[in-house]
Parts: C-alpha cells; sequence; structure tokens
C-alpha cells in the first residue's frame, strides 16, 4: 500500500471518527449520564460491534469524548486568562467562563462527572466515575502551568504552582456542581464569591519577571 493511500484511509478513519463522536454528543445532550452505547449507535445508525470497532468499549468512546469537550473547555479558560484586563478581571473571567460552560451544556456536564442512574439492564452505561477524576487532575495541571509561567511565587515555586492549579480546579468543580444542582444563586454572584476568597493571596503576588503577566 502506498503512502498516498495510507493517508487517504486514515482521513477516512478520521472522518468517520469525528461523526461517530458528534453522533455521541447528540445522545449525551439529549440522555445526559443516562447515554448509552445501544442508543449511540443508534444515533449513528451503526450496530454496537461497529462502535466497539472504532473506540474499543466504553471507556474508550468515554475517554474520546472527555477530550473532545476538555480541550473545548480548555481553551476557553485560556481566552479568559489571555485577554487583556486587570487580575482581578481576568481572574472573574475565567471563572466565570467555567461555569457558564456547565450551565450551558449541564447533559454534556452530568454525562462527564456523574455515574449513569436508570439505565436498563442491557447496558450499564459508562463507568463515569473511574474516569472524571483524571480530567480533573487534567485542568489543575493546566492550570499550574499558567500559574507557575505567570506569577512569581517565591522559593518552591514549582510545588505552590500545582497546590494552586489542583485547588482552583476543585473549588470550581465543587462550588460548580452545587451550584449548577440548587441554583442558590446567580452565576455572577458566585463568581464574585469565589474571586473574593481566591484575591487575597492572588492579589499579592506579583508577576514572574519575564512571563506573560497575569
Amino acid at each position: 500500500m502506498d503512502t498516498t493511500q495510507r493517508t487517504e484511509q486514515q482521513r477516512s478513519a478520521d472522518r468517520r471518527r469525528r461523526e461517530l463522536l458528534e453522533a455521541a454528543d447528540r445522545v449525551v445532550l439529549r440522555d445526559g449520564p443516562q447515554a448509552s452505547m445501544n442508543a449511540i449507535a443508534a444515533e449513528a445508525g451503526i450496530t454496537k460491534p461497529i462502535l466497539y470497532r472504532h473506540f474499543g468499549d466504553k471507556g474508550g468512546l468515554y475517554a474520546a469524548l472527555a477530550k473532545r469537550h476538555t480541550d473545548a473547555l480548555l481553551s476557553s479558560l485560556r481566552a479568559a486568562l489571555d485577554a487583556p484586563a486587570e487580575r482581578r478581571e481576568r481572574v472573574e473571567s475565567t471563572l466565570d467562563t467555567y461555569l457558564a460552560a456547565i450551565e450551558a451544556r449541564p447533559q454534556v456536564y452530568r454525562f462527564l462527572m456523574h455515574p449513569s442512574e436508570g439505565v436498563s439492564s442491557g447496558d450499564q452505561g459508562f463507568d463515569v466515575g473511574k474516569h472524571s477524576a483524571p480530567l480533573l487532575r487534567r485542568m489543575g495541571e493546566e492550570l499550574a502551568a499558567v500559574i507557575e509561567e505567570r506569577v512569581d511565587l517565591g522559593p518552591g515555586s514549582q510545588q505552590l504552582a500545582r497546590v494552586w492549579g489542583h485547588g482552583i480546579v476543585g473549588m470550581m468543580h465543587a462550588a460548580g456542581d452545587w451550584w449548577l444542582g440548587e441554583r442558590p444563586c446567580s452565576r455572577a454572584e458566585l463568581v464574585r464569591s469565589l474571586a473574593d476568597l481566591l484575591w487575597g493571596r492572588l492579589a499579592a503576588a506579583g508577576d514572574r519577571v519575564g512571563g506573560p503577566g497575569f
């Protein structure tokens, strides 16, 4: 098989994989945590064995969907962190970006972060709990890298940046999960309250010399 033919086959496989992920997304938007392989296969107009052929198993499909949505969320968070603004405004904008994302697609959020319930015995759904923690760890490491690059934390800055990164992500996740379920206040009120909690140490830290600033 020549290189051109292999390249075309890879493009075709990639295109088919995207189409299947888009079908899975439609089911997740409709069914949330109860999305099943049966429903996704039906939405894509294929059988479950073909779906397994592309993703291996439920965990493989979940991981592909999680990467797709996490990549998009991280891109939005980076844009908020890079926006020209005062530090306090940038902190609030980043918090709001996360909360706006889970508010806009609550079924996707619940699919990614909560175990499925009420799925028929013929298809037990996705083992979400097994996979959600790595998503939060990835976000924590990404934020830690941004903090270390931009904020002067003094001695032990790398470790402290990781503490801050994972701590902030944990706070956003826990507070956002509670808020999405109960809606005890407006999104703007929650953003201000969380920013107040973070602000003392962030306000005192200087920008890292030679970095892009925070």
